[in-house]
């Protein structure tokens, strides 16, 4: 029974997993967008990022309320994902472009999968599928490109180590993702979206005191490759799309997929943004732009079709979970062990906050979301 079930479900899983992935990429990828035009009205970048993390926290209110059990029952997870994943990543790639260029802050910080990787391999002492590897080297390369790291690289010390901070919170948005589903104490993946994002929230509000911030551009126009549309058609479209979307998607698709394959499906944002950018913001693409956004799917592919179990049937501890069965059931599949998808969190910064921010203050819009 066990051997007929098991496989049927495993696919369906990933698939979903996936498709959420996926969602979650382009939404992410539309934040740097949409905020460009609210920024060159007039709005600081930090502020934009404060009116997006706190705009989606409002929306998620519903949400937090019906989990509000959460907050007892894992409150460090919360608090956790809530500084890294979300206030971590954005002031992390923030601080970063104050002192370096905005593609080579947006490179380090899309180490990210290569670093959780690391951790899954090194900190968790898990084995690591090598589709999962190769697609991160190949993904990280495509950024590369992407985001023409060759046009500026004079960058100091100081602004790497804000951007690998980044990167490194980046991490924590996947791993704590996946360590909400687990424990004796699991989270709903919804729950720790929404409540990380009210403590982001209010961390953000501390950092960059709104309330000293002159809003009223959100009650004109704004010019978007010439055209002009009221300031709250992008502004709505960053909070609910690019944030609440991408990050109710993005941690739901943690729990069908390795911490490892969602990370480097992630960097699709970087592409999203580009093309986004490309179509709505009259930026063109050059020859190494598209390579490189061929280099991210193509490693983003080879990641999420690895497979979860070696060839022995032993699961692979990066893709899957060994699922529970009981004594009887072992000794009938014995030969064959029975292995479900699961889940896997971590947290990185676009910052996408990431992931990212939205509009470099080199002038370059930033092509990552989550950090911003």
């Amino acid at each position: 029974m066990h051997q007929t079930t098991a496989p049927s479900a495993r696919p369906s899983g990933r698939t979903l997993g996936l498709g959420l992935a996926l969602i979650s990429a382009c939404a992410f990828g539309g934040s740097g967008t949409a905020a460009k035009p609210l920024i060159e009205a007039g709005l600081s970048p930090l502020h934009v990022v404060w009116l997006r993390v706190t705009g989606a926290a409002v929306a998620l209110l519903p949400i937090a309320y019906r989990h509000r059990d959460a907050v007892l029952r894992r409150p460090g997870l919360l608090i956790g994902f809530g500084l890294l994943a979300v206030a971590g990543v954005q002031a992390g790639y923030f601080a970063a472009i104050s002192r370096i260029p905005v593609g080579v802050a947006l490179l380090i910080e899309y180490l990210g999968p290569p670093l959780l990787i690391g951790y899954v391999k090194f900190v968790q002492r898990k084995p690591v599928s090598r589709g999962a590897a190769i697609g991160a080297a190949v993904a990280v390369t495509g950024v590369a490109c992407v985001v023409e790291v060759w046009n500026g690289l004079g960058f100091d010390a100081l602004g790497v180590l804000f951007a690998l901070g980044a990167a490194c919170c980046q991490v924590g948005y996947f791993v704590l993702a996946d360590a909400g589903r687990r424990g004796e104490r699991p989270v709903d993946p919804l729950a720790v979206s929404a409540f990380g994002l009210l403590i982001g929230a209010v961390v953000l509000t501390v950092a960059t005191r709104p309330w000293e911030a002159d809003w009223s551009p959100l009650g004109g126009d704004v010019v978007m490759n010439g055209h002009s549309l009221p300031a709250f058609l992008p502004a709505s479209w960053m909070v609910l799309v690019a944030t609440v979307l991408a990050y109710l998607t993005g941690v739901v698709a943690i729990g069908h997929l390795s911490p490892p394959v969602a990370g480097v499906v992630a960097n699709l944002e970087a592409v999203v943004a580009t093309v986004l950018a490309w179509i709505l913001l009259g930026e063109r693409l050059g020859l190494p732009q598209l390579a490189g956004g061929l280099l991210v799917l193509a490693g983003a592919f080879a990641a999420q079709a690895s497979k979860p179990a070696d060839a022995a049937g032993v699961p692979d501890a990066v893709a899957v979970d060994a699922v529970a069965v009981d004594a009887v059931a072992v000794d009938a599949v014995a030969a064959e062990p029975v292995a479900r998808a699961v889940a896997a969190e971590a947290v990185t910064v676009d910052a996408r906050e990431p992931a990212t921010a939205e509009s470099g203050v080199s002038g370059r819009p930033s092509r990552t979301s989550r950090s911003g």
